[in-house]
This record gives C-alpha cells, structure tokens and sequence, in this order.
C-alpha cells in the first residue's frame, strides 16, 4: 500500500481511534500503585500520540503532496537525481512509461488521452529532469494528425511531487473533461516540480554558480518537447501554470521571458523569492540580482512585458491576498493583460486549488493557440 493511498490513510485513521478507546478502557486498571502500572500508562499514551500523530502527517501528505511514496519520505527515493548524458545522438526525451487517465475508457488513447512519464535532458542549463506529460484524445484521432497543439507547464509547489497533479488536483482528469464540453480548446499538460535540481529549492533562478534552472524552463524544456510533439515554439504556444512556489515561477518566467510563455497562471503565488535553509543564497550576494526576482519591484521599475497572467487569492485564509490585490493594480497596464480569481475564502491547500483549476484551464486554453 503506498504512502499516498486512501487505504493507508483509513488504516492509520481508524488505528488512532482504536488506541485512543482502548487507552480510555484501560486507563482504570492501569492506576494501580507500581512500576508496572506507571510504564503501562506511559506507553500507552506514547502508542496513541504516535498514531494521532501519524494519521495527522499521512491526510497532510494526502492533502499537500508533501512526498510521493515511501522511498521519497525516507529519502531513498532515486528517480529525482540530476543525470545529464551528453553522448552524441542522446535524446532529450526520454520516454521511460505510460499510465491511463482516470476517466471513462482509459485503455483507449483516442477517447480518453494518454500520460507518459518522460525523462528530460537539458544541454544548455545541464539540468535533467522527470516529468508527466499528458496528451489529449485529439492528439491520437486521425483528423489531427497534422495538428499542432498549445501546450501548459504545469508546476507543483515546494517540496510537491509532481504525482499529485494527476493523483491529487486532477489536472489531465480536469482538462480532459472541459474539452469534452468545449470549455477549453484541447491542450498538452507538463507536470512536474519547480525544483529540477532537488533538493535545493531554486525558486525557478539561474543561481550564480549553481542549477541554472531558468535557462532549464525558458530554452531547454520548450525546445526538446517541441521536437518530441506537435507543440509550437512561440510564445503563443505556450502558458505555466503553478501553485505556490509554482506560482511564483509561472509569473517570474513569463514576466521576464515573454518571448517564452504567452500566457502564465499563478494560483496562490507569491511574489518575492524567500532564502532559508532550502534555497541557501539565491542571489550571490548582488542586490539587482534580487530585485530583478522581485515581481513587485519589476512591475515598479521595469517595462510591462506584453503577456497574460491570472492570479488567484482567498480573502480569508490566504497569505497573499494584499500582495495579489497589490500585484493586480500594478500590473493592470497596457501592454500587460491580468485577471483575477479571488475566492471569498480558502486556505493555501489543495482543496482551494481544485476549485480554481476549472476556471484556470479555461482562462489559459482561451489565450494560447496551435
């Protein structure tokens, strides 16, 4: 059973629960004078805090996507290391599976799409890195076999894993089902963490001496999907999408590269890179390099870069409701294009984001072309 099944999940819960009723039941002939007694009621409330506490970290890790399995959680997980093969003719994707969409005829590509799990090797930034690419039913019917389609990127949070945009925010399932009532053009989906150089959080930055992950998401990946399918290479061709650290890369990549991402979508992002143990120093100690990172500044000081950006906020239960509100009121000039989704309440969670993520599809599907 894996870490992030419903199955574990339940056990864990209803184990809780057992200990707790039994530690109430026993409690009474435990109060008995003596060691005896003494060491059984400490381990008994040891035994039931440690299932509370259990039950509590595995509905977090089901809710947030904190770790994918239990390799991951334990650290033995392998799959995220950073392997570049520059041997000649190596390709720069890497079809290593493929996995049904959790809709009705999954066995059948051309009705309900396809995912595979792709390896993608970066020359320029020297990055590789896993990733999910869906691709719709259209992309598999012969009347689109000459057919280019737009394509998102789609990013987790810090430290997401990229399993939970299919398993827990239901992207493919999502896209898939507003193509079928033409509420979005069809479009190819790339999921994957913001961090391609795990485990340093690298906030999407060309850090000075360390992963050049900008490079890796502005050139690298675009080029080598392209060349994989049918996807375009203009900006036109292209949207990010991202929750939380993702959010803030999809508005920091398609701001300063516009030429890259025509249209970028940031559900409760923030706005300015934070430095803690996780990222180390982003910036090489150079201050312009911190405020050319700092979304508000750039709105402030820099040119209005010609692109789409949505941006989404709660009133209650969000940490960035007046940077958003800030955010949009700087970035409402022409040539910039923003819109807004801003809930009445919702917390910095998945829940929030699944309510967010028809009306983000449709936004970006409305604003990219083949």
């Amino acid at each position: 059973m894996g870490l992030t099944s419903k199955t574990v999940l339940l056990l864990a819960a209803v184990l809780a629960v057992v200990l707790f009723a039994l530690t109430v039941w026993l409690w009474p002939r435990l109060g008995r004078k003596g060691v005896g007694s003494i060491l059984g009621r400490i381990g008994m409330l040891i035994v039931t805090q440690l299932s509370l506490f259990a039950a509590i970290g595995l509905y977090a890790n089901y809710s947030f996507g904190f770790y994918a399995s239990w390799a991951d959680l334990f650290g033995q997980e392998q799959d995220q290391g950073v392997v570049v093969d520059h041997s000649a003719g190596q390709k720069q994707v890497q079809v290593v599976g493929v996995q049904q969409v959790n809709v009705p005829r999954a066995s059948v590509p051309r009705v309900a799409g396809q995912i595979e799990k792709v390896n993608i090797q970066g020359p320029e930034s020297k990055i590789a890195s896993p990733a999910f690419v869906y691709l719709p039913p259209e992309y598999f019917q012969p009347e689109y076999a000459k057919r280019a389609f737009p394509a998102s990127v789609v990013l987790t949070g810090y430290p997401g894993t990229a399993e939970a945009l299919i398993k827990g925010l239901h992207y493919p399932q999502t896209a898939h089902k507003l193509a079928k009532e033409k509420k979005m053009q069809p479009t190819i989906l790339v999921m994957m963490r913001p961090t391609v150089a795990p485990p340093r959080d690298t906030e999407c930055m060309d850090i000075p001496g360390g992963p050049q992950t900008e490079t890796f998401f502005v050139k690298d990946l675009r080029k080598a999907l392209s060349q994989q399918y049918r996807i375009g290479t203009k900006a036109k061709n292209w949207g990010m999408i991202g929750d939380s650290t993702g959010g803030y890369c999809a508005l920091k990549l398609g701001m300063r590269h516009p030429d890259a991402y025509g249209a970028v979508a940031a559900l409760s992002g923030y706005y300015k890179a934070p430095q803690d143990p996780t990222t180390g120093s982003l910036f090489g100690g150079s201050k312009k390099l911190e405020q050319e990172n700092d979304l508000i500044w750039r709105l402030k000081h820099k040119p209005l870069p010609e692109i789409s950006m949505l941006v989404t906020s709660s009133k209650q239960g969000e940490h960035n409701y007046k940077d958003t509100m800030k955010f949009v009121e700087l970035a409402a000039k022409h040539p910039t294009r923003v819109s807004s989704m801003i809930l009445e309440s919702g917390g910095h969670n998945f829940n929030t984001w699944r309510r967010e993520i028809p009306g983000t599809l449709q936004w970006i599907g409305g604003r990219l072309s083949a």
